[in-house]
């Protein structure tokens, strides 16, 4: 990576960094900026720099995106997002007069909701999550105790609707547990905000089950590596977890983002408010949270489907 480039990325790293955007975010919005430099010093025959960039160039990414490389609209705005991002932070720093990206319209598209499980599929992770602690304990007694996290980490994402990283840095004494009751303290959620996010039975019996067979150690995270007590466990280890029970059950692309948004529709299907589903997830604006009373391609699916009846 050029000098230039390596600059403009770690100083807009840090900007973001201090806005406290969250890294999967910051992660996504350098990949999609290097991709863009990429393409300008391809197609331009010229090195990148912040004030060569017009608004032609901007149009041109953009139609190169949608008709050559025929992304999906939703990773089109991405991107855009992400280079609309870097210019307002080099307009503030003085790097450019002007932003380029204004006036760049996003690409239009109908608001689908997000994946998640139906009643049919989680039945089927349940019984592939019950299935697989039965095995390990039979054939694999050293496993278990690892199989035994992995069980009660996902039954909790589904009945907390926790982000990756919010479950992953909750500490021992964010837990309130008791028999008939519990809660949880999220300490630093998207935008730094705090929530408290009290837990059902299931979300309490999966870490009572956890708890009473964690490891011994100094770790203050509830989630340890078994393998290495130390240690918390890592957003891609957890990944991993949720893709192995996914792949055991038969779905498609089981991920804790997936896991959160069966907790919220399981929420609307129950009759809870919109209101008390925002709070419960910690978003800050109703329009987030109406994505789950929106249809999902399941639910488009079936209805098309309807007509051969």
């Amino acid at each position: 990576m050029k000098t230039t480039e390596t600059k403009i990325l770690t100083g807009f790293q840090s900007h973001l960094t201090e806005q406290d955007v969250s890294p999967l975010t910051i992660s996504g919005y350098l990949q999609d900026v290097r991709q863009f430099v990429a393409w300008f010093e391809q197609s331009n025959g010229e090195t990148f720099s912040l004030p060569a960039v017009t608004p032609t160039d901007l149009h041109e990414y953009r139609q190169h995106m949608q008709v050559t490389l025929r992304r999906k609209a939703s990773s089109i705005n991405r991107k855009l997002a992400a280079i609309s991002a870097l210019f307002r932070w080099a307009e503030q720093t003085g790097q450019v007069s002007t932003i380029p990206t204004k006036g760049i319209k996003p690409i239009r598209q109908t608001t689908v909701a997000p994946r998640w499980l139906d009643r049919k599929e989680q039945f089927a992770l349940q019984r592939a999550i019950e299935k697989d602690l039965q095995l390990s304990k039979l054939r694999y007694p050293k496993r278990w105790l690892t199989r035994r996290r992995d069980a009660s980490l996902t039954l909790f994402l589904l009945n907390t609707g926790l982000r990756l990283n919010e479950a992953r840095r909750l500490l021992m004494m964010d837990v309130q547990l008791t028999e008939r009751k519990g809660s949880l303290l999220v300490r630093n959620g998207k935008g730094g905000r705090q929530r408290n996010v009290p837990l059902n039975s299931q979300a309490r019996k999966a870490l009572q089950k956890w708890l009473a067979v964690r490891p011994e150690t100094n770790c203050e995270y509830v989630w340890v590596a078994v393998e290495a007590e130390a240690e918390g466990l890592s957003g891609r280890g957890i990944q991993r977890i949720l893709t192995r029970y996914g792949q055991d059950a038969d779905l498609k692309n089981f991920t804790p983002h997936v896991a959160r948004h069966t907790f919220a529709k399981n929420l609307v299907d129950s009759g809870v408010g919109l209101e008390k589903i925002a709070a419960l997830l910690g978003h800050s604006s109703l329009n987030t949270t109406r994505i789950y009373i929106t249809p999902s391609e399941h639910d488009l699916e079936l209805a098309v489907e309807k007509l051969r009846e």
